[in-house]
């Protein structure tokens, strides 16, 4: 009986010896084994983090992305730096799934995906463009860019991705001669509809005076205003949007997503690495969320790409653009990819 006892005491402390060392294991590889785990829930909340170095990163080349031009390629342009491709959106307390462009590819065959705003949109169509593109890089592609709209297809899956440059998102109407900004009107949303995933930002436009502003006077009803405060305009035109996503949205069909403001810098020249401290919210980010709040729809969602991005004046095209100062838009490979990866969560997920 003593050496069965020996035995089964043994067996039993080896038992908790590997119990011991895979719980080891699997806490020092998270990364691989815990990938989504608490996303999501109440436990951790993926826009609170910090930028890591990871040198795994970045998730393509822009060599290996044959359509993303000269206008988003910071290397291309001069940039000598590259620690900032390098840097990883890591929450705390959990950990995004790295992206696989191929498992988008298969759950998304058949669907159009559509970014709907500005150039900010337009900067992260170019990213998602290019991530998928690089996990499928033998499969065709075709890409038409016809004034503000864009497509990129891969027909293999039959998955559209499209951007449709609409930057207030409201309608402008000319009349005679005039360009009316028509702050309560959508009509834009019969093209909307047909899509699987929307995906809108609109921010930076409605600050743009004198010749750079796109309308001549404001209409709301049967009014007309020579100008307003453009903080209140851009709050009218988020509950125009919020009115029409809660009385047009199918959420059996499409899934709808706001993107947060993405941030500026008033100085971003010789940046290379993410800063330790940012300043408060926009503005325009309070009123947005403020309007999706009010909504009774809560099927659309929010991907809060603000503060995270404003640790991140490296990443802008700085000098290596227009050949202008640009500390608006991003570098790509860069920040807009994370923007992508964030999305790629709430799709797969």
């Amino acid at each position: 009986m003593a050496v069965c006892y020996s035995v089964s005491a043994i067996a039993i402390i080896s038992t908790l010896l590997t119990i011991f060392s895979l719980s080891l294991f699997l806490n020092s590889n998270t990364k691989i084994f815990n990938e989504v785990s608490l996303l999501g829930t109440n436990e951790c909340d993926i826009y609170k983090g910090s930028w890591v170095f990871d040198d795994s990163y970045p998730l393509y080349n822009s060599s290996t992305c044959p359509f993303i031009g000269d206008t988003r390629d910071c290397q291309k342009n001069g940039r000598l730096d590259k620690e900032y491709l390098n840097y990883r959106w890591q929450p705390y307390g959990c950990n995004l799934p790295r992206f696989n462009g191929t498992e988008l590819l298969l759950k998304y065959k058949g669907k159009r995906i559509m970014f709907v705003g500005d150039s900010l949109g337009q900067n992260q169509w170019y990213s998602l463009a290019c991530m998928l593109h690089v996990s499928q890089p033998q499969a065709k592609y075709i890409v038409d860019r016809t004034g503000r709209h864009y497509t990129f297809t891969i027909p293999e899956y039959n998955i559209w991705l499209l951007y449709l440059g609409n930057p207030l998102i409201v309608d402008i109407a000319t009349n005679k001669g005039s360009r009316v900004l028509k702050i309560d009107s959508i009509s834009s949303g019969n093209v909307w509809k047909q899509m699987d995933v929307l995906v809108f930002d609109t921010w930076h436009w409605w600050n743009r005076t004198g010749t750079r502003q796109t309308w001549n006077i404001i209409q709301e009803g049967n009014r007309t205003y020579k100008d307003m405060d453009r903080l209140e305009l851009y709050k009218k035109a988020i509950n125009t949007w919020a009115k029409w996503a809660d009385s047009n949205h199918n959420s059996t069909k499409t899934k709808v997503f706001f993107q947060g403001v993405s941030p500026d810098h008033k100085e971003c020249e010789g940046k290379t690495r993410p800063q330790q401290s940012i300043g408060g919210l926009y503005p325009g980010q309070i009123e947005l969320e403020n309007a999706l709040k009010t909504m009774s729809n809560s099927i659309v969602r929010l991907i809060n790409i603000t503060r995270l991005s404003q640790y991140r004046a490296d990443g802008h095209q700085s000098v290596y653009s227009y050949n202008h100062m640009d500390c608006l838009h991003w570098c790509l490979p860069g920040v807009p990819d994370t923007w992508n990866l964030l999305l790629y969560h709430l799709l797969i997920s």
